[in-house]
């Protein structure tokens, strides 16, 4: 395993050498983002978020719990260890967020050097053989 560090120079690297089969996190996917979610992704309302002034970097698929486990702070205070249930319940959201982006951009990237392998081999068999 490495860090994340690592990972980001990897990545940053490897964009500037193979731009062809690298996505690049600044473009929008190939395929369709909300694809395995019945409803769209966001459960939370825009208001339900602004009038619990969620910050913006936390309003995402999981502002929901986020919601939810904020409440339950809120109601059991200064007993806050009453709501590690909800805590759980959110930081688990987020890292199932996270392994989904990872796979996304893993899942695009292999797409990428399938597409570019196929257009070289269709390359190299259509050009003239000297003979």
């Amino acid at each position: 395993m490495g860090n994340i560090t690592g990972n980001m120079y990897q990545n940053g690297i490897k964009l500037y050498l193979y731009p062809e089969i690298t996505p690049d996190p600044r473009q929008e996917p190939t395929f369709d983002p909300n694809l395995g979610f019945p409803n769209g992704l966001m459960i939370a309302t825009e208001e339900e978020m602004r009038s619990a002034k969620i910050p913006l970097k936390d309003r995402d698929y999981c502002a929901h719990l986020l919601l939810k486990y904020r409440t339950c702070r809120k109601d059991n205070w200064p007993f806050a260890v009453k709501c590690e249930h909800e805590k759980h319940t959110y930081l688990n959201c987020q890292y199932d967020d996270f392994l989904l982006r990872m796979k996304e951009y893993e899942r695009e990237r292999r797409l990428k050097v399938k597409s570019e392998a196929e257009r070289k081999a269709k390359k190299s068999s259509c050009s003239p053989k000297n003979s």
